[in-house]
């Protein structure tokens, strides 16, 4: 994995070692306040969402944690700036709103 998370951008990275895959669109939906700390993160980072969200999961497909504490400290300021106030025990507890028409 690229040490991104441990410098909080690319520098360094050989370009010419970079891994050819193919991408995809997907639909997925995420909690809205969630998103707007992983945009801000990712500009943080210098990096595209995309590049974020995949090296947030192949980390924790590999059992190791994906951030510094420099970067864990930012994401803190970032959550409160959006009024997260989720963390890891929310996980798999969200259930999205539902319009009722009266």
């Amino acid at each position: 994995m690229l040490p991104m998370y441990q410098n909080n951008n690319l520098e360094g990275v050989d370009m010419k070692n970079r891994i050819q895959v193919e991408r995809i669109q997907t639909g997925m939906r995420i909690e809205k306040r969630m998103v707007k700390v992983l945009k801000a993160l990712a500009e943080y980072l210098d990096m595209t969402l995309g590049d974020l969200i995949e090296g947030i999961v192949l980390h924790a497909f590999d059992g190791k944690a994906p951030f510094n504490d420099q970067t864990l400290k930012k994401i803190k300021e970032i959550k409160k700036v959006y009024d997260l106030d989720l963390d890891s025990t929310h996980s798999h507890k969200l259930a999205e709103f539902t319009s009722r028409s009266s």
